[in-house]
């Protein structure tokens, strides 16, 4: 398995793996994006985060990316990340690698608080923010209609490194020394 970073180009293959989520609560999502707009969000994302693409061999096999939480100025260092598996890859300890590696590219970027917001009832999701030492932060009650019912939405948190005052400046990621860059996807290769 080896992890790279996406591009607009993998938008399709992205796109497969994430249809598989459409028709359940795991994504409040519906309906499925075109290919177009998928790769405009890998555009959009990658000018400020990472987004991580899994490969078994030429296949995908999941992704993981990073995106601002709020538009305030005052959220600069805390971003929501996002991880989806293709069914065939999932159990395998491959959700908490590409979130481990995005978290340690994060923090390159001077992001201090990561969030994840987990649609309920999803005991695997749960598992893996707790497993890589997020606390759960809260509940949204009913904060998502989709397939005939209302769903609570939990929020995980973790920080990444102290609250500096004032914080260094948050580093869009094409901004980030390629050298740390390399060392930390090393790590997880």
């Amino acid at each position: 398995m080896d992890i790279r970073f996406a591009t607009e180009e993998d938008a399709a293959g992205l796109l497969a793996v994430y249809a598989q989520y459409i028709g359940t609560a795991i994504t409040f999502e519906a309906p499925l994006p075109t290919a177009e707009e998928f790769a405009a969000r890998i555009r959009d994302i990658r000018q400020a985060y990472p987004y991580l693409v899994l490969l078994d061999g030429e296949r995908i096999a999941g992704y993981a990316y990073a995106h601002r939480l709020r538009e305030r100025a005052a959220y600069d260092w805390c971003a929501e990340l996002s991880v989806y598996l293709d069914r065939d890859y999932t159990g395998r300890g491959y959700g908490r690698k590409l979130y481990g590696l995005l978290t340690d590219l994060l923090a390159l970027q001077n992001v201090k608080t990561v969030v994840g917001c987990v649609a309920l009832p999803n005991a695997a999701s749960e598992a893996l923010h707790l497993g890589l030492g997020f606390i759960r932060a809260g509940t949204s009650l009913n904060s998502g209609y989709k397939n005939g019912a209302w769903h609570d939405a939990a929020w995980f948190e973790k920080v990444l490194g102290p609250y500096d005052v004032p914080p260094a400046p948050l580093l869009p990621f094409p901004e980030v020394d390629p050298a740390a860059v390399a060392a930390v996807m090393a790590r997880y290769q």
